[in-house]
Parts: C-alpha cells; structure tokens; sequence
C-alpha cells in the first residue's frame, strides 16, 4: 500500500512538472520553440548568460541548433554521412572510369566544381600536343606556296588539357536553376543556429530539421534563399539566413560528328556549348567550325558559329547544356586560303555559297597596311573543266571585296612596291644618311643647306672621344703612344670636286648619273653645279678615301720624331719631301744617326702584310707538299722503320706548324730602306721622297751596341767600336757547334741585310764587312735533314727576303727562331 502510494504521487509530480512547462512556454510564445530540445544538439545552459529562472534555481529552456558537421550530434553525422553517400554514389554512376577526378565523378577530394569537364573514356592525348595532321587541302596549298597554313581557329584548341580541375571559386549565376544533385550550404543565426548541407533529391526537395521539406526544383539559384529563409520563418522568428552552394549536378553529354575527340563526357551543370567543345578538342581538319549544332530531344536546339566568338568574341549563340544534349560536328562545306599581305594568312572555311572577299578579310583581320589593294590574284580550282585550275587578277575596292568565293579558292594579296613618289635621298660622307620629301624647285642647297651637314658621325665620334670626362688622372682616352698619330684625322675629308646624283629614268627603267662640284655648289649657289632635284633623286657625297684625288689636292699630316730640333707633327703641301720636313722641324741636332734614319709608310705596312700572309701560305702548301711525299715514302719501309719515320715526321710536322703560326702573327711595320753611305753624314742626301698623309720620319741617336744572337755560344749586345768587322764581333760572342756560318747575316740599322752571297766574296765572305752601331749580326743554324721549314728558312738568301721585303726587325727573327 505504500509503495503504490509513493508511486502514485511520483506521478502526479510528474503531471505537474509537465503543466507548469506547457503554461511557461505559453506565456513565453516568444522563444519559438527555443525551450524544445534538439535530437540534433543541444546548448549548456550555464555556456549562456544568467536568466531570471537561473537565480531561482530553474533550468533555463536550451537553444535550437540544426547542424549536420562533424561535431554535431552521432544522429545528425549519420544522416550526414548517408547523403554524401548517396552523393557519391551517383557521382561513380554518373562518371564512370573518368581518370584524374575522385569517387564523387569530379576530383580526388571530392569537392565538386563549376565547370569540371571529363569525358568518360580516358583521354589519351597530352596537353601541349602536336598539332592535327594537315588536311588534303593544306597539303594542296603546301605544294603550292610552300606554306603549312593552319586552319583558322584550330590553334585554340592546340593546347587542350587532358583533365579539367573544378574551379570552386566560380560564382553560380542568378538564373541558373536548381535541380537533383544540387548542394547547398544553409547557415542561420539569431533564435536558431543553423550550419547544414543539404542536397535537392530526385524530387527536387531538401529536408531541413526541424524545418521540414522545401522544394527547390527549377528554382533560380538567385531565390534559392529568400525560398529557405521563407520556410524557416515559418516556424521561428528572428533568424538570419545565408545561402551559398556546394557541388553542383553533373550532366552527361555526347560529342559526334567530326570531332577531334568524339564521345561521352560528364560536365558541370554550368558548361556550355563552348567549354564541351574545348573539351572534346574541337572539330578535326574536316569538321565545320561555323554550323557546330547542339541537338536536345530530337531537335536542333541551338547552331554556334565558332568563327564570330573566335574573331570577334561574340558568345551569344553559346548556351547552356543540358543533360543528355548531343554536340553534333557537322563536315566542313568548304574551304579557302588566304595568302600574301593579309593579317592572319590561313585557311578558312566557307559557312554557305554568299561568302565574299569582304567576309573573309573580315575574319583574317583585315590587310595590314603594306598590302596593295591595287592587286589581288584569286586562283581557282574547276574539276569539271580539262584544265582544272585558272587565276583571274582583280583590285580589292568595293567591287572587287563583294567578289564570292568558293571552295579551293586562293586568293593571294601582292604587297606594295616600297617606292617612293616624293622622295630624294642625301647619303655617303655625310652628318646623317636622309630620305627627305621632295619640293618642286628642291636643289642641292636645300637638301645640304651648309658645309656642317659634311661632317659625319665618325668624325663627331673622334673629336668626342678626344677627351674623357671626369677622369682627373688622365684626361684622354686615346693610347698615349698613337695620340701623334692621330692627330690631323678628327674630320673625315671630303672630295669637294666631284659629288654625283643618280637619276632613274622611269621611262626605259636606265641609270642617269649627273656629277656635279661640290665646293661650287657652296662658292656660287646661283651656279650650274647647284643642281635641280626630281622626285627619286640619289645624291651621293665621296670623302678623299672613298675616291682618291690627286696627291696635290691631298691633306698631307705627318710626323718627325727623335733627333731634330722641333719634332712634332706637320701639316705639308703638295710636293713637300723629307728633306722640306727635315727644316720644318729646325733641321738635325748634333747627335742625329743619319744612317739609322726609319721611314714609315702606312701604305707600304699594307703591302708587306699582304705579302706576309702569302709567304705564309706558300711554305704552308710545301709543308703539305713534302708531307705527302713523305708519307708515300713510309708505305714503302718495313713496319719499325715506318714506326720510327712516322713518329719523326710527326715532331717535325708539329715543329714547323708552330713555326709557321708564329711567321703568320709577325707584323710588319712599313719601314722603307733608304740604303744610304754608313758613311754619309748629311741630310741632304736622303732620298727626294714627295710625303704622303700618315709618313712617319724617325732620326734616331747613334746607338751604342751592336747585336748578336743566334748559333753563338753567348747572346750579347757588345759595344760598337769603329772598323770592326763582323769576324771580331763573332769571335766575341763565340760560334756554336751547329753555327753555318757560311749563312751569317747582317741586319743593318737602316732596314737592310747583307748576306754573303749579297757581298759576292769569295774569302772572308760576310766576316769582313764593318759593322756599324746598331746592326745585328744573325747566325743561323746548320740543319742536318732537309725538312719544309730548313728548305724555306735555312739560307741567308730566304732570310734576306723575308726580312727585308717584309720590313721585319731583329725582334721578329728572334720570334722566329725561338
């Protein structure tokens, strides 16, 4: 009795409690259920503020909270769980074995993507492949002019990826309409809070928690929120809604026709026309760029002209795709090219039979200015006639651009002739090479107003160059050992007697030259020199080195050097000699060396140079020469003999290549022999040589040393004692073992050698000539074997000419022989 009385009261506590909760959440209508609690989550009440209920001791009602994260409630992560695999599984049912994406059909997180692309057969093809093979009308055109046109719009689809990665940053557009598979991401806050994923089912609905369901098929994704919020509103007030959306729908596609990759392909719900094109490559080198059609339920729903997006970006006949639409590429009805000056030479093709010249251009970009719209050549292909081929000429004005084209056609724009109708051209020695714009009346004066137009850039250049800024140390740029030598040479100078005007004759297409004087043109303006100008006109102006003018009309700069009163540099007039410099410069001093007197001449360095390299040549041919002869000879000897000889031959051949790369670097110095009396003690016997621009007279001092070196037992510089002969000097310095000398020679200080065959004696032979200060005594070494070098080089008759043609000094035998 009394357990069922204690019971019964439990019971009654129990009514109690449950009424007083009915009338509390009558009284508090405003909390909108907030008192319920959530299968789903619930809110600590000491997390929140302190209420009224909670000073009295009274549990505080729980806020709603509607979440399908992982850090909701088991229930709630299951039924999570259970939608994203329901996802996923029509993900893998609506891709198929799409390579490079994950089990949801789009990537490997699974995310999905806006515009994510794959066809359901896995592309083989790379990005960045090569190009399509060339149709038979390219490869007609190849044969034809040699180019490898490409067809127009093609290269847009070169480089398609394999795989399209879904771009999640994409916006959804406003008009676009929910449907299955669709996700959103519902968040709210306020009286409730709201964190859920929601995916509109077959039935075009999604299930809200507490909320219930809300139909969202064909909704724009523009009102999909205002939809939501008014569900929610319904049962609780005061809650901010935001909607953004997820993964969208995949739809399935087919490509046909003549595409580069016909097939099936799985794309975003946002694609269009174009983005399944690009993905599918495109159309092959047969397919039509311009009728590409997307057929839906059996009609054609829409017909895209790829060349109006591609060359002038108009994308309004590009719609949206839809599942199961049919991407179909229809054959090319025909093609042209387009060749020569047009901006975008390739091939085109032709969307029906009114295309014209006008379209075409307009698609190629137009004619770049060079072009020349007088002449356009259209070639054309007729298989019915015998002769198939024909070419008819016409101009590109309104007529001509209206004329229609069909397929095979070339047409080719010529370029225009680059001359000039109002033209004269001023070049040669000038300040700058002009084109300037003839004026009727124009003479020479108006085209070179004064003489300062003369002065060229080279000679601007030189007298820039004269001096270097901000370099206190030395305030030149030149080498200090050629500022002498150039001196003279800062303006280029001009041939002020002849100057000349080409004139074409447009008539029979011949040259005209009209020479003219230039200095009277500057002298007497109103002259016959100062030519009248017609349109074409070349006037060309020739400095002193471009033609040569007479020496007496010739600048003439020269230079004295060493043992003169007044060395320096000197500007000479026609028909001044050495011996006019001589008293220009205040005449010798008394320590000048008459005989050792070295006269330079650039003119002559040139010579010798040239004249070098031949000598270098030569002895290079009969190295060559005796190497063959040497070879044939080895094939005749037994295997180590050869063995030896071939080991031989090769030293000697290294020795005398080297040799010959040391004769090729010697420089010549343009030194002229005067071969004066060693005795002769005056000037006025030098040769009456007529001085030219550049000559370089050197007087030295009486030198005093004499050089011997060679086959001598001690290399040495002796001191010159008068009437000794070459035997003292030679018994000085010791003869070696391997000396000839029969061969001895001389290098006299004026730029001659003596060799004993030059003396002519027959006893003593070079051993009594006296040597004078400065002269270098050579001896030469006796050679064993005749090789091409010792050939060359061993008698003192081969020296003789080398150095004495050549103008080569004691230093370059020594180069030689070392």
């Amino acid at each position: 009795m009394f357990k069922f009385t204690k019971s019964f009261m439990a019971a009654a506590l129990a009514v109690a409690s449950i009424g007083v909760s009915a009338q509390n959440s009558i009284s508090n209508a405003d909390l909108f259920g907030q008192g319920q609690s959530s299968q789903f989550g619930t809110e600590d009440s000491t997390t929140g503020p302190a209420t009224t209920g909670q000073s009295l001791g009274i549990s505080s009602p729980k806020k709603v909270i509607i979440s399908n994260s992982q850090t909701g409630s088991p229930a709630q992560i299951d039924q999570a769980s259970g939608q994203t695999d329901q996802a996923a599984s029509r993900g893998r049912r609506g891709v198929g074995k799409g390579r490079g994406y994950g089990s949801n059909g789009l990537n490997d997180n699974g995310n999905g993507g806006l515009n994510g692309i794959m066809p359901q057969s896995a592309f083989t093809d790379q990005p960045g492949e090569n190009t399509p093979p060339l149709s038979e009308f390219q490869k007609f055109i190849l044969d034809n002019t040699g180019q490898a046109l490409p067809i127009f719009g093609s290269e847009f689809f070169f480089n398609t990826p394999a795989t399209f990665a879904p771009i999640m940053s994409s916006p959804v557009p406003s008009d676009y309409r929910l449907g299955p598979g669709d996700e959103l991401m519902i968040r709210g806050w306020g009286t409730i809070d709201i964190d859920y994923r929601a995916i509109v089912d077959r039935n075009g609905t999604i299930n809200i928690p507490t909320v219930g369901s809300v139909a969202l098929a064909g909704v724009k994704a523009g009102d999909a929120e205002n939809v939501i919020r008014a569900a929610i509103a319904r049962l609780y007030k005061g809650v901010t809604v935001s909607v953004n959306f997820g993964q969208l729908r995949a739809l399935t596609i087919y490509v046909v026709g003549q595409a580069n990759r016909p097939g099936t392909y799985t794309v975003s719900s946002l694609s269009t026309l174009v983005t399944a094109l690009f993905a599918s490559g495109g159309p092959n080198p047969n397919g039509s760029m311009r009728r590409v059609q997307v057929k839906r339920g059996g009609k054609v729903a829409a017909e895209f002209d790829l060349y109006s997006f591609i060359a002038k970006g108009d994308k309004s006949a590009d719609i949206k795709l839809q599942d199961g639409d049919t991407i179909y590429i229809p054959s090319a009805s025909g093609f042209v090219a387009l060749v020569g000056k047009v901006n975008s030479p390739g091939i085109y093709e032709l969307k029906n039979g009114n295309e014209t010249v006008e379209s075409m251009l307009d698609f190629a970009g137009g004619l770049p200015v060079v072009a020349d719209p007088r002449r356009a050549f259209l070639e054309r292909i007729d298989p019915n006639k015998s002769r198939p081929r024909s070419v008819e000429e016409f101009t590109l004005n309104g007529e001509g651009r209206r004329h229609s084209l069909k397929n095979g056609d070339v047409l080719n724009v010529m370029s225009i002739t680059p001359d000039f109708s109002n033209a004269v051209v001023l070049r040669g020695s000038v300040d700058q090479p002009v084109r300037a714009p003839f004026n009727q009346g124009m003479r020479i004066t108006d085209l070179i107003p004064n003489r300062e137009y003369l002065i060229t850039r080279n000679s601007i250049k030189r007298q820039n160059n004269a001096v270097s800024t901000g370099n206190d140390e030395k305030d030149t740029t030149e080498n200090a050992s050629s500022i002498a030598g150039r001196i003279g040479g800062l303006i280029d100078a001009i041939n002020w007697d002849y100057a000349v005007v080409e004139r074409v004759n447009r008539a029979d297409l011949s040259v005209h030259l009209i020479p003219f004087n230039l200095g009277n043109v500057f002298s007497n303006p109103n002259g016959p020199d100062n030519l009248q100008l017609q349109p074409g006109d070349t006037v060309t102006i020739f400095s002193q080195d471009d033609v040569a003018v007479p020496m007496d009309k010739r600048q003439v700069v020269v230079r004295i050097e060493g043992e003169v009163k007044v060395p320096g540099v000197y500007q000479m007039t026609a028909g001044d000699t050495l011996q006019t410099l001589v008293a220009k410069a205040g005449g010798p001093t008394s320590n000048a060396y008459m005989f050792g007197t070295a006269f330079y001449r650039e003119a002559v360095r040139k010579e010798q140079q040239a004249n070098l390299q031949r000598a270098a040549d030569r002895l290079e041919a009969q190295m060559r020469s005796e190497e063959s002869a040497q070879a044939a000879n080895l094939r005749a000897m037994s295997g180590t003999d050869a063995a030896t000889a071939t080991a031989q031959l090769e030293a000697e051949r290294k020795i005398a290549q080297e040799r010959i790369s040391r004769f090729r670097k010697l420089q010549p110095t343009g030194r002229i022999a005067f071969g004066l009396d060693p005795n002769d003690r005056t000037f006025a016997h030098l040769p009456q040589v007529t001085l030219q621009n550049g000559d370089r007279l050197v007087v030295p001092a009486k030198p005093a040393f004499v050089h011997v070196f060679g086959a001598v037992n001690v290399e040495a510089s002796p001191l010159w004692k008068p009437n000794t002969r070459v035997s003292d000097y030679l018994k000085m310095a010791g003869t070696a073992v391997d000396a000839d000398v029969d061969n001895v020679f001389v290098m006299r200080v004026d730029g001659t050698v003596l060799s004993a065959e030059s003396q002519g004696w027959f006893f003593g032979k070079i051993g009594g000539v006296e040597v004078m200060p400065g002269d270098t005594i050579v001896v030469p070494e006796k050679f064993d074997r005749q090789t091409t070098w010792t050939k060359f080089t061993q008698g003192a008759r081969e020296w003789t000419q080398i150095l004495a043609n050549f103008g080569l000094g004691a230093a370059a035998v020594k180069t030689l022989r070392d």
